[in-house]
């Protein structure tokens, strides 16, 4: 019953509240953004939704426009993230846009990241179940390393969570998700 209804239905209430709680921040960091370098304020990029389905991720603009990207991942310190998207990625504020693609219906709270579409033709059979599912702000893999992590290896926490979804998975990844934005990623 929670995978088919109670999911969704704490997926709106909650992204609705938290957008509510933090329109005020948000006019801040898109003054701040505007002041901080020239460009657009909001960033997006297609990603691979629920069943394949690609949709437009939101987020904050942390970046400078109009770079060569030679890279498919940029970490921090990386000469083209500005100083005020230095602090935007530490604390994830750059995430938060986000919130819409969950009120949406694109992404769910709690989830596998939404990967980009060139990676889906490397999807093992662990990478595929991660399209079960919806994907999230925050998933099983992003409080198991994440970063530190090969592909390969965050599919497998993703398959773990798209064969095992409950609420208490769900709920035990947001506590560890509220450490991992204020104390960092640590290596598994």
């Amino acid at each position: 019953m929670y995978k088919l209804f109670g999911k969704r239905i704490i997926d709106f209430a909650l992204s609705l509240i938290i957008i509510v709680l933090l329109f005020p921040i948000w006019l801040i960091v898109a003054l701040s953004i505007k002041l901080d370098s020239p460009g657009p304020i909001f960033y997006t990029q297609e990603r691979l939704g629920f069943h394949g389905k690609r949709f437009l991720l939101y987020k904050f603009r942390s970046m400078k426009v109009n770079r060569e990207r030679k890279e498919n991942q940029v970490f921090k310190d990386h000469p083209d993230i500005t100083l005020l998207g230095n602090f935007l990625r530490r604390y994830k504020l750059d995430e938060t846009p986000q919130l819409v693609n969950v009120l949406k219906g694109d992404m769910s709270l709690i989830g596998p990241r939404p990967c980009l579409p060139f990676l889906e033709e490397r999807f093992d059979a662990n990478a595929k179940l991660r399209l079960t599912v919806r994907p999230g702000l925050s998933g099983w893999a992003q409080v198991n390393g994440n970063i530190y992590n090969s592909w390969e290896k965050r599919w497998e926490y993703d398959a773990f969570y798209a064969t095992r979804l409950n609420f208490a998975l769900d709920f035990k990844i947001f506590l560890k998700t509220i450490g991992v934005i204020f104390l960092g990623e640590e290596k598994k």
